[in-house]
């Protein structure tokens, strides 16, 4: 199965009213304005269409971790029935960040830390050509691209005024992740796998000594979860879709020795936690 599979039929059917419409010359000027600014700016949909996902992992590979990562949402909606108990549905960015921060669990102990790095790297030994291909696609596009694709294929079938207001609230949650998680990461300050073990990515070129990047908690899961909170409230029939992405995002992570599991965790509680948020901020 293909996440994406779904999110294709839009840009055929709009290529052929494109056509339609042009033979008329009523789009030639819009059409050459559009094609013009994507050359000089691409968005997501851009980038992917000139990048397609390669075959992905699969489900008997996933799996494991992403019961695990479905596990976070319960304990993230538990969590978050606290701070609207007090707070209300009332934005203040600043405050819930500063709360949110102290939901996420300390990092592991050195020794646990070191059990997960030992599993990264066994996990390493059985890496083949396609599993790095489909990783590198995913560690490329899972940051933000692949979520604001699935948002814009939404967009295309709800009243306009509707898909800018889900089109900034996917916005604001993917910031707020990247910017809590940051922010813990730097506090934590536990190195990557990559950079513990420096042969598990020898295309980093880590330099002896070297502390960071730090990995706690993962930016791509904190990024995914909150993203796919925030998009199955709006399309729940495609929920099961959005999280077999987030399944293959948060692996890759592991697969190319980014992060160990924890950090997966970590940030997947503190996704689900500001999708939450989100989602009770904008009224959904």
């Amino acid at each position: 199965m293909s996440a994406l599979r779904s999110i294709k039929w839009p840009y055929a059917v709009i290529a052929i009213l494109a056509v339609a419409a042009a033979s008329f010359g009523l789009l030639r000027p819009q059409l050459t304005t559009a094609s013009a600014s994507a050359k000089k700016n691409p968005g997501a949909t851009e980038r992917i269409k000139e990048n397609p996902p390669p075959t992905l992992f699969t489900d008997a590979a996933i799996t494991p971790l992403g019961t695990q990562v479905t596990a976070q949402h319960k304990k993230a909606d538990d969590l978050f029935a606290r701070w609207k108990a007090q707070h209300g549905t009332t934005r203040d960015d600043k405050a819930f960040a500063a709360w949110a921060a102290r939901q996420i669990p300390a990092p592991p102990s050195a020794k646990a830390r070191t059990a997960e790095l030992h599993q990264v790297q066994q996990l390493a030994k059985t890496r083949t050509a396609r599993g790095k291909k489909a990783a590198t696609w995913l560690e490329l596009y899972g940051k933000k691209d692949i979520w604001k694709l699935y948002q814009h294929d939404q967009r295309e079938l709800i009243p306009a005024a509707q898909g800018t207001a889900e089109k900034a609230q996917l916005k604001s949650a993917l910031k707020v992740a990247k910017t809590i998680s940051d922010q813990l990461a730097a506090r934590d300050k536990q190195p990557a796998p990559f950079v513990l073990d420096p042969t598990l990515r020898p295309d980093k070129h880590i330099k002896a000594g070297a502390k960071g990047p730090y990995s706690y908690p993962s930016r791509h899961a904190a990024r995914a979860a909150a993203a796919v909170t925030v998009l199955s409230s709006l399309a729940p029939h495609r929920a099961a879709d959005y999280r077999w992405m987030q399944d293959e995002v948060v692996y890759s992570r592991v697969y190319m020795a980014g992060h160990v599991p924890s950090d997966i965790l970590a940030g997947t509680l503190l996704g689900d936690l500001i999708g939450d948020y989100e989602i009770a901020v904008s009224g959904s």
